[in-house]
């Protein structure tokens, strides 16, 4: 059976889970560790992606995204390919470090956000990694240490996730973590994984129940969240893609549309595609970037090679684009 394509959008809330090649490690040291966890930080500043929530297991780890400028798909592709030269080149391996692709559940935010960061930050408890709840509090590759206050770097988006729990920091984080002590007894949760749809109507018996009535569920195994959830993101997607097929089909490829771009603007084909600052230049390039991205469907490295230009100056170049595009009116036409 052919593989399901991802899906995605700017704003998805996203659980990524990633495990080693047959199972084996992925994290041998704290040097292993304290790579990734570099590479990750840097990698969600330069996408405006928001973590939520995260934790290092020897052999897996987690991961709570919200989608910004960039796909998830570039965001993860960035981040496990260097991981892997780099500890290929630590360790003096070579093939495959990863267990064939990554698991990404796109999520619905309420009543699953808090589930989740809960969920994921309790692993290296269940897994026996720390001893307990007070050593988790200052574990070090594990997002709760960041929202307990114990550990601060300054790249995890702390403010998602406490702003949740109220508006003074010191009582948000009080509350937070009584709330990460409330999930101990709750065991492994297996509808915050994959599916978690169906099992969410309170069990396969109900299911069941509702089935002989008649009554059916939608279900994705790329999505968690109830049926009208599920609905709207399977359409949204499918639109999206229409449009991308639409407009192939319609001639629109990148060099056309730069020449649009160009025309709109009043600049050559040459400005566009050549960095500057000039605000003008750099307004024309942000339309370009975002059209790219948003509407042809490009990968963010491919159109950054395009215009001469790094993943992070892309990326802040779609924002700028989408920003304008809604001021101006813009649209590939």
């Amino acid at each position: 059976m052919p593989r399901q394509a991802r899906i995605d959008s700017p704003g998805a809330l996203n659980h990524i889970i990633c495990r080693g090649i047959e199972r084996r490690k992925l994290f041998l040291n704290d040097d292993d560790r304290d790579d990734f966890v570099k590479r990750l930080s840097r990698i969600v500043r330069d996408s405006e992606t928001l973590c939520y929530a995260w934790a290092l297991i020897p052999n897996h780890f987690h991961l709570l995204l919200r989608t910004g400028n960039v796909p998830i798909t570039t965001v993860m592709r960035r981040l496990l390919t260097g991981y892997a030269v780099s500890f290929n080149y630590r360790h003096r391996r070579h093939g495959r470090l990863f267990q064939n692709r990554y698991k990404s559940i796109l999520c619905q935010e309420e009543p699953y956000l808090l589930e989740l960061v809960r969920y994921i930050h309790l692993n290296p408890l269940r897994a026996r990694i720390v001893a307990d709840l007070n050593a988790l509090d200052g574990y070090t590759y594990c997002g709760h240490s960041r929202l307990t206050g114990r550990i601060s770097d300054g790249w995890q988006s702390e403010d998602g996730v406490l702003s949740l729990f109220g508006k003074q920091r010191k009582a948000a984080r009080r509350y937070y973590r009584s709330f990460i002590q409330k999930g101990l007894a709750q065991g492994k949760k297996p509808e915050l994984t994959g599916g978690g749809l169906l099992r969410s109507a309170g069990g396969w018996g109900v299911l069941k129940s509702m089935r002989r009535m008649k009554e059916h569920l939608k279900g994705d195994e790329r999505i968690l969240g109830d049926s009208e959830f599920v609905m709207q993101v399977i359409e949204s997607a499918q639109e999206r893609m229409e449009e991308r097929y639409r407009l192939a089909a319609q001639g629109h490829t990148f060099n056309r549309m730069i020449e649009q771009v160009s025309e709109y603007f009043g600049l050559s084909v040459e400005d566009i595609l050549s960095p500057g600052k000039h605000p003008y230049r750099v307004k024309a390039r942000s339309v370009a970037a975002c059209l790219a991205v948003r509407k042809l469907g490009m990968d963010g490295t491919a159109v950054g090679k395009r215009l001469g230009v790094g993943q992070s100056a892309i990326s802040r170049a779609v924002a700028r684009g989408n920003k304008l595009m809604a001021e101006l009116d813009i649209s590939l036409q």
